[in-house]
Protein backbone atom coordinates (compact mmCIF):
# COMPACT_ATOMS: atom_id res chain seq x y z
CA UNK A 1 0.00 0.00 0.00
CA UNK A 2 1.03 3.49 -0.56
CA UNK A 3 0.06 7.16 -0.41
CA UNK A 4 -1.48 6.79 -3.80
CA UNK A 5 -3.96 4.69 -2.36
CA UNK A 6 -5.30 6.54 0.45
CA UNK A 7 -9.10 8.21 0.71
CA UNK A 8 -9.15 11.52 1.46
CA UNK A 9 -10.12 12.62 4.45
CA UNK A 10 -13.07 14.87 3.50
CA UNK A 11 -16.50 16.52 4.56
CA UNK A 12 -18.02 14.85 2.68
CA UNK A 13 -16.05 11.43 3.80
CA UNK A 14 -17.27 12.28 7.30
CA UNK A 15 -20.78 13.11 6.62
CA UNK A 16 -21.01 9.47 5.42
CA UNK A 17 -19.02 8.12 8.62
CA UNK A 18 -20.95 9.91 11.04
CA UNK A 19 -20.27 10.24 15.06
CA UNK A 20 -22.65 8.69 17.49
CA UNK A 21 -24.69 11.29 19.01
CA UNK A 22 -26.58 10.83 22.61
CA UNK A 23 -30.45 10.50 22.59
CA UNK A 24 -32.18 14.04 23.25
CA UNK A 25 -32.36 13.51 26.81
CA UNK A 26 -29.00 11.69 27.36
CA UNK A 27 -26.97 12.40 30.01
CA UNK A 28 -23.51 12.93 30.91
CA UNK A 29 -22.72 9.62 31.44
CA UNK A 30 -24.11 8.54 27.74
CA UNK A 31 -21.65 10.83 26.63
CA UNK A 32 -18.66 8.77 27.38
CA UNK A 33 -16.16 9.12 30.41
CA UNK A 34 -12.33 10.33 29.81
CA UNK A 35 -9.54 10.39 31.50
CA UNK A 36 -6.33 12.04 30.93
CA UNK A 37 -3.09 10.41 32.16
CA UNK A 38 -1.00 14.03 31.47
CA UNK A 39 0.94 16.98 32.88
CA UNK A 40 3.97 17.62 35.10
CA UNK A 41 5.34 20.46 37.52
CA UNK A 42 6.98 22.22 34.90
CA UNK A 43 4.00 21.48 31.80
CA UNK A 44 0.78 21.55 33.50
CA UNK A 45 -0.80 23.17 30.68
CA UNK A 46 -0.09 20.25 28.70
CA UNK A 47 -2.87 18.19 30.55
CA UNK A 48 -4.98 21.05 30.94
CA UNK A 49 -5.12 21.59 26.88
CA UNK A 50 -5.75 18.05 26.75
CA UNK A 51 -8.76 17.90 28.95
CA UNK A 52 -10.18 20.81 27.51
CA UNK A 53 -10.37 19.29 24.21
CA UNK A 54 -11.81 16.11 24.95
CA UNK A 55 -14.85 18.41 26.09
CA UNK A 56 -15.08 19.96 23.37
CA UNK A 57 -15.40 16.98 21.38
CA UNK A 58 -18.07 15.90 23.36
CA UNK A 59 -17.21 14.47 25.99
CA UNK A 60 -19.46 13.88 29.02
CA UNK A 61 -17.21 13.35 31.91
CA UNK A 62 -13.77 14.29 32.91
CA UNK A 63 -11.03 12.94 35.21
CA UNK A 64 -7.22 14.20 34.57
CA UNK A 65 -4.55 12.16 36.70
CA UNK A 66 -1.89 13.93 36.51
CA UNK A 67 1.68 13.97 39.19
CA UNK A 68 1.18 15.96 42.73
CA UNK A 69 3.06 19.30 41.42
CA UNK A 70 0.69 20.01 38.49
CA UNK A 71 -2.66 19.02 40.66
CA UNK A 72 -3.27 22.41 42.20
CA UNK A 73 -2.71 24.30 38.90
CA UNK A 74 -4.61 21.61 36.64
CA UNK A 75 -7.41 21.70 39.28
CA UNK A 76 -7.64 25.75 39.68
CA UNK A 77 -7.66 25.76 35.89
CA UNK A 78 -9.98 22.52 34.57
CA UNK A 79 -13.08 23.42 37.10
CA UNK A 80 -15.05 20.42 35.11
CA UNK A 81 -12.41 17.91 35.90
CA UNK A 82 -12.24 15.46 38.78
CA UNK A 83 -8.42 15.77 39.10
CA UNK A 84 -6.32 13.05 40.63
CA UNK A 85 -3.15 13.56 42.26
CA UNK A 86 -0.46 10.74 41.53
CA UNK A 87 2.57 10.18 43.17
CA UNK A 88 5.85 11.25 41.53
CA UNK A 89 9.83 10.73 41.74
CA UNK A 90 12.28 13.43 42.86
CA UNK A 91 12.73 14.41 38.66
CA UNK A 92 8.86 14.77 38.62
CA UNK A 93 7.96 11.88 36.86
CA UNK A 94 5.54 9.62 38.03
CA UNK A 95 6.94 6.77 39.89
CA UNK A 96 5.85 3.18 40.03
CA UNK A 97 3.60 3.46 42.77
CA UNK A 98 1.39 5.25 40.56
CA UNK A 99 0.35 1.93 39.34
CA UNK A 100 -2.10 1.04 41.72
CA UNK A 101 -4.36 4.46 41.08
CA UNK A 102 -4.21 4.35 37.37
CA UNK A 103 -5.24 0.72 37.42
CA UNK A 104 -8.53 1.91 38.97
CA UNK A 105 -9.24 4.70 36.80
CA UNK A 106 -8.81 2.95 33.90
CA UNK A 107 -11.30 0.32 34.42
CA UNK A 108 -13.83 3.09 34.72
CA UNK A 109 -13.38 4.96 32.06
CA UNK A 110 -14.86 5.12 28.21
CA UNK A 111 -11.57 5.97 26.81
CA UNK A 112 -7.96 7.11 27.78
CA UNK A 113 -5.57 9.74 26.36
CA UNK A 114 -2.44 8.81 28.30
CA UNK A 115 1.08 11.15 27.67
CA UNK A 116 0.89 14.60 27.16
CA UNK A 117 3.37 16.94 29.13
CA UNK A 118 4.67 13.82 31.17
CA UNK A 119 8.35 13.59 31.72
CA UNK A 120 10.27 10.73 30.15
CA UNK A 121 12.13 8.35 32.63
CA UNK A 122 12.57 4.64 32.20
CA UNK A 123 10.88 3.56 35.61
CA UNK A 124 7.85 5.78 34.38
CA UNK A 125 7.80 3.69 30.94
CA UNK A 126 8.09 0.62 32.69
CA UNK A 127 4.76 0.80 35.01
CA UNK A 128 2.82 2.57 31.93
CA UNK A 129 3.61 -0.51 30.11
CA UNK A 130 2.02 -2.66 32.84
CA UNK A 131 -0.53 -0.43 33.28
CA UNK A 132 -1.08 -1.03 28.93
CA UNK A 133 -0.88 -4.19 29.59
CA UNK A 134 -3.48 -5.05 31.94
CA UNK A 135 -6.09 -2.33 30.70
CA UNK A 136 -9.39 -3.95 29.46
CA UNK A 137 -10.62 -3.18 25.71
CA UNK A 138 -10.57 0.67 26.05
CA UNK A 139 -9.12 2.97 23.48
CA UNK A 140 -6.42 4.67 24.67
CA UNK A 141 -4.50 7.23 22.71
CA UNK A 142 -0.85 7.11 23.32
CA UNK A 143 0.83 9.91 23.30
CA UNK A 144 4.49 12.00 23.72
CA UNK A 145 6.04 10.48 26.44
CA UNK A 146 4.02 7.27 26.44
CA UNK A 147 5.00 6.31 23.32
CA UNK A 148 8.06 5.85 24.83
CA UNK A 149 6.50 2.73 27.26
CA UNK A 150 5.93 0.95 23.94
CA UNK A 151 9.91 -0.12 23.94
CA UNK A 152 8.76 -2.28 26.87
CA UNK A 153 6.74 -5.09 26.74
CA UNK A 154 5.90 -4.43 23.01
CA UNK A 155 4.68 -7.87 22.21
CA UNK A 156 2.53 -7.69 25.09
CA UNK A 157 1.09 -4.38 24.16
CA UNK A 158 0.70 -5.23 21.05
CA UNK A 159 -1.81 -8.46 21.77
CA UNK A 160 -2.92 -6.71 24.87
CA UNK A 161 -6.87 -6.34 25.12
CA UNK A 162 -6.25 -2.41 24.97
CA UNK A 163 -7.07 -0.41 21.51
CA UNK A 164 -4.39 1.42 20.41
CA UNK A 165 -4.44 5.29 18.87
CA UNK A 166 -0.86 6.48 18.35
CA UNK A 167 -0.20 9.66 17.57
CA UNK A 168 3.45 10.59 17.22
CA UNK A 169 5.47 13.30 15.53
CA UNK A 170 8.19 12.38 12.93
CA UNK A 171 11.01 12.24 15.58
CA UNK A 172 8.66 9.83 18.16
CA UNK A 173 8.23 7.66 14.90
CA UNK A 174 11.86 7.57 14.02
CA UNK A 175 12.19 6.55 17.55
CA UNK A 176 9.66 3.84 17.80
CA UNK A 177 11.52 2.72 14.74
CA UNK A 178 14.78 2.85 15.04
CA UNK A 179 15.76 5.07 11.80
CA UNK A 180 15.99 9.03 10.97
CA UNK A 181 13.15 11.49 11.62
CA UNK A 182 14.39 12.29 7.45
CA UNK A 183 13.23 8.68 6.68
CA UNK A 184 9.51 8.82 8.38
CA UNK A 185 9.65 12.72 6.73
CA UNK A 186 10.42 11.11 3.42
CA UNK A 187 8.31 7.63 3.64
CA UNK A 188 5.21 8.89 6.32
CA UNK A 189 3.21 5.86 4.54
CA UNK A 190 5.34 3.18 4.97
CA UNK A 191 6.71 3.35 7.90
CA UNK A 192 3.35 4.50 9.67
CA UNK A 193 2.22 0.88 8.49
CA UNK A 194 4.68 -0.69 9.84
CA UNK A 195 4.30 0.94 13.20
CA UNK A 196 0.30 -0.14 12.68
CA UNK A 197 0.88 -3.55 11.91
CA UNK A 198 3.57 -4.06 14.69
CA UNK A 199 1.15 -2.41 17.49
CA UNK A 200 -1.95 -3.43 15.87
CA UNK A 201 -3.13 0.42 16.12
CA UNK A 202 -4.37 3.25 14.66
CA UNK A 203 -1.54 5.18 13.62
CA UNK A 204 -1.75 9.25 12.89
CA UNK A 205 1.84 10.15 10.97
CA UNK A 206 1.39 14.26 11.56
CA UNK A 207 3.00 16.33 8.70
CA UNK A 208 2.23 18.87 6.34
CA UNK A 209 0.17 16.58 4.70
CA UNK A 210 -0.73 13.89 6.97
CA UNK A 211 -2.39 10.24 7.30
CA UNK A 212 -4.59 7.89 9.16
CA UNK A 213 -3.68 4.29 9.67
CA UNK A 214 -6.25 1.87 10.64
CA UNK A 215 -3.87 -1.01 11.34
CA UNK A 216 -6.66 -3.57 12.36
CA UNK A 217 -7.84 -3.56 9.50
CA UNK A 218 -5.01 -3.44 6.99
CA UNK A 219 -5.44 -6.87 5.58
CA UNK A 220 -9.42 -7.19 5.78
CA UNK A 221 -10.28 -3.86 4.24
CA UNK A 222 -6.99 -2.40 2.43
CA UNK A 223 -9.27 0.02 0.49
CA UNK A 224 -10.68 1.97 3.97
CA UNK A 225 -7.64 1.09 6.31
CA UNK A 226 -5.42 4.72 4.92
CA UNK A 227 -7.07 8.47 5.01
CA UNK A 228 -4.99 11.13 3.63
CA UNK A 229 -5.51 14.62 5.41
CA UNK A 230 -4.89 17.53 3.21
CA UNK A 231 -6.49 20.45 6.06
CA UNK A 232 -4.84 22.58 7.76
CA UNK A 233 -1.50 24.58 7.86
CA UNK A 234 1.90 25.47 8.94
CA UNK A 235 0.60 27.56 12.22
CA UNK A 236 -0.39 24.33 13.49
CA UNK A 237 3.31 23.09 14.41
CA UNK A 238 2.81 25.05 17.56
CA UNK A 239 3.29 24.44 21.55
CA UNK A 240 0.40 22.32 22.63
CA UNK A 241 -1.19 21.83 19.61
CA UNK A 242 -0.87 17.87 19.56
CA UNK A 243 -2.22 17.65 23.15
CA UNK A 244 -5.21 19.15 21.55
CA UNK A 245 -5.69 16.43 19.09
CA UNK A 246 -5.09 13.30 21.28
CA UNK A 247 -7.59 14.67 23.44
CA UNK A 248 -10.06 15.74 20.84
CA UNK A 249 -9.50 11.83 19.81
CA UNK A 250 -9.67 10.48 23.21
CA UNK A 251 -13.15 12.61 24.02
CA UNK A 252 -14.93 11.45 20.55
CA UNK A 253 -13.84 7.82 21.51
CA UNK A 254 -15.13 8.10 25.04
CA UNK A 255 -18.91 9.03 23.30
CA UNK A 256 -18.45 5.64 21.38
CA UNK A 257 -16.71 6.23 18.01
CA UNK A 258 -14.32 3.53 17.05
CA UNK A 259 -10.77 3.78 17.29
CA UNK A 260 -10.44 4.67 13.73
CA UNK A 261 -13.32 7.00 13.21
CA UNK A 262 -12.66 9.08 16.33
CA UNK A 263 -9.32 9.36 14.56
CA UNK A 264 -10.33 10.42 11.73
CA UNK A 265 -12.35 13.52 12.97
CA UNK A 266 -9.92 14.52 15.77
CA UNK A 267 -7.41 14.74 12.50
CA UNK A 268 -10.27 17.18 10.52
CA UNK A 269 -11.16 18.87 13.35
CA UNK A 270 -7.85 19.90 14.87
CA UNK A 271 -6.76 20.61 11.20
CA UNK A 272 -9.80 22.40 10.03
CA UNK A 273 -9.70 24.58 13.36
CA UNK A 274 -6.17 25.88 11.91
CA UNK A 275 -7.83 26.55 9.04
CA UNK A 276 -10.14 28.77 10.79
CA UNK A 277 -7.81 30.67 12.89
CA UNK A 278 -5.57 31.38 9.81
CA UNK A 279 -8.70 32.80 8.14
CA UNK A 280 -9.61 34.69 10.68
CA UNK A 281 -5.90 36.15 11.35
CA UNK A 282 -5.10 36.64 7.85
CA UNK A 283 -2.21 34.15 8.26
CA UNK A 284 -1.03 30.50 9.80
CA UNK A 285 1.16 32.06 11.99
CA UNK A 286 0.57 33.24 15.29
CA UNK A 287 -2.77 31.62 16.91
CA UNK A 288 -1.90 29.85 19.98
CA UNK A 289 -3.04 26.33 20.65
CA UNK A 290 -5.85 27.05 23.07
CA UNK A 291 -7.21 29.30 20.63
CA UNK A 292 -8.03 25.84 18.67
CA UNK A 293 -10.32 25.15 21.35
CA UNK A 294 -13.30 27.68 20.68
CA UNK A 295 -13.49 26.58 16.60
CA UNK A 296 -13.72 22.70 17.89
CA UNK A 297 -17.58 22.34 18.62
CA UNK A 298 -19.02 24.69 15.73
CA UNK A 299 -16.61 22.73 12.98
CA UNK A 300 -18.00 19.47 14.66
CA UNK A 301 -21.48 20.35 14.86
CA UNK A 302 -21.76 21.75 11.36
CA UNK A 303 -21.32 17.97 10.38
CA UNK A 304 -23.83 16.29 12.31
CA UNK A 305 -26.94 15.64 10.97
CA UNK A 306 -29.90 17.29 11.68
CA UNK A 307 -32.27 15.59 15.16
CA UNK A 308 -35.15 13.26 13.66
CA UNK A 309 -37.74 14.69 15.58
Amino acid sequence: MTANDAVPLTRDWLLGHPLPQPSADGDKDERGRVLIVAGAGEMPGAAVLSAVAALRAGAGKLQIATPASAAPMVAGTVPEARVVSLPENRSGALSSSALDRLGSLGERADAIVVGPGLLEGTSTARMLAQWLVALPAVPVVIDAAALSALEHQSDAIAAAPVLRILTPHAGEAAKMLACERSDVIARPVELGIELARRFNAVCVMKGGTGYVIDGPSLDADAAGSLLVNRYGNVGLATSGSGDLLSGIVGGLAARGASPFLATAWGVYLHAAAGDALAERFGGPLGFLARELLDEVPALMNALTPPRAE
